[in-house]
């Protein structure tokens, strides 16, 4: 080929040149140097000059290169009420079981009120200068697939398991893989971003492909409800047990039907604000609900609890949703003897717990953290067979540029669940 540089040196020309090297080393989609330069591009295939003189050709792959021209709008948190909207490079697949999703909705949780409000949870807080993509609740549909992804096609609409693990470690050889010290969880401070954007990365196993009656919307809602799905495991709800639930917020709610679906006979659902109990009474059908007495101890709270639902000795099962301590306090003394108790909501890091009660009713106590194998699979199955009508606890959706005002809709309690939709257009 005739081309050579200095009949290309027209400055939009060379101004592009210099854009696509700079755009092709970054993605290392080809094997250009700065000594080398491009003379031609047809679709995804590239001409270029090395510095030999040579002419060479390379294909681009379809991901990298819609990369390179598509845009990757995202929330990022800055530090307590802090938040901008930013634009980041699209991801492209480096592991060939890798899939970029379209993120279509995520929904508000309480940890992204923490987050808003505080900067973080714990030790776990954004720094200055490394702000972070919040969210993590989220479903979306598949826009590119690497060369060894066999489930997935570009179209599916998939829910998101936000998180993956190393695979290796002692964890996550014994199937607990939630607790890889190497998790990769989405919005963990310092560096994993969140599914508040557009395109989305995640291995091809931790996407979940939706059946058609399955609405993208209620896809959002299979997070939570693993979360729920896991608790019930952790303390084995059987068929014909009585479980006392301890906050109506959405993953509360989410405990009291997953395990009546998993057969407890009597579900009794607790919280403060009548408003929560009232609509648990319609999304959990046939519970009991429980207002506690502020004024009075834990025990007479308990007490009481176990007298106006006829639990006899005391509730099979407690699975703790709310993380308020007066809530930890009466889950075990509601409980009979060799009852089962699991800790699912975050409240005060340390809090005053009644230990001669546990150790002489000799309780099963298990904290909850996230999900683990198999949980995210039963939470489909349970929504997609309808036992569980997830629908009922979307209140509201707002445009993705309206994410602060969700999570400020959540801070004030409003509605059950809030959704933001992905980045239009």
């Amino acid at each position: 080929m005739a081309t050579t540089q200095t009949q290309l040196n027209d400055e939009v020309a060379d101004a592009t040149t210099r854009w696509l090297h700079s755009g092709l080393q970054q993605l290392g989609a080809l094997t250009v140097s700065t000594q080398d330069f491009l003379i031609g591009v047809k679709e995804r295939e590239f001409s270029y000059l090395d510095s030999s003189g040579s002419t060479r050709t390379s294909i681009l792959e379809a991901d990298n290169a819609a990369s390179m021209v598509e845009k990757n709008p995202s929330v990022f948190l800055y530090g307590p009420g802090e938040a901008k909207f930013e634009d980041r490079p699209v991801p492209t697949i480096e592991d060939s079981h890798d899939v970029i999703i379209r993120v279509n909705y995520v929904g508000v949780c309480g940890s992204d009120v923490h987050f808003w409000l505080h900067g973080g949870i714990g030790a776990g807080k954004i720094t200055p200068g490394s702000p972070l993509v919040m969210g993590h609740e989220a479903s979306g549909t598949i826009h590119s697939i690497g060369s060894a992804v066999k489930s997935l096609s570009p179209g599916d609409r998939v829910a998101m398991e936000p998180g993956f693990p190393c695979r290796w470690c002692a964890r996550c050889k014994e199937g607990r893989y939630n607790l890889c010290k190497d998790m990769k969880f989405a919005a963990s401070p310092p560096a994993a971003h969140g599914t508040l954007c557009k395109y989305f990365k995640l291995p091809e196993d931790y996407c979940f492909k939706l059946p058609d009656h399955v609405s993208l919307e209620e896809g959002v809602l299979l997070e939570p409800t693993s979360v729920a799905v896991h608790m019930a495991k952790l303390v084995n709800v059987k068929v014909g047990e009585s479980v006392v639930v301890f906050g109506a917020g959405t993953v509360g709610l989410l405990c009291g039907a997953v395990a009546e679906a998993f057969g407890a006979e009597k579900v009794v659902l607790v919280d403060i604000l009548e408003r929560k109990l009232e609509f648990a009474k319609g999304f959990v059908k046939g519970c009991g609900t429980f207002t506690p007495d502020s004024k009075a101890t834990p025990e007479e709270n308990a007490a009481r609890l176990i007298n106006e639902h006829d639990l006899g000795d005391g509730a099979d099962v407690v699975m703790e949703a709310s993380g308020a301590e007066p809530s930890v306090q009466t889950g075990v003394h509601v409980l009979r003897t060799g009852g089962s108790y699991v800790q699912g909501g975050l409240g005060r890091p340390d809090i005053c717990f009644p230990i001669v009660a546990m150790a002489a009713k000799e309780l099963t106590m298990k904290g909850c953290f996230r999900y683990a194998t198999g949980d995210f699979k039963v939470a489909l199955s349970l929504i997609s067979s309808g036992k569980l009508p997830v629908k009922e606890l979307i209140t509201k959706v707002v445009n993705f540029e309206q994410a602060t005002e969700a999570w400020e809709m959540t801070r004030k309690g409003e509605g059950i669940k809030t959704l933001i939709q992905g980045v239009q257009g």
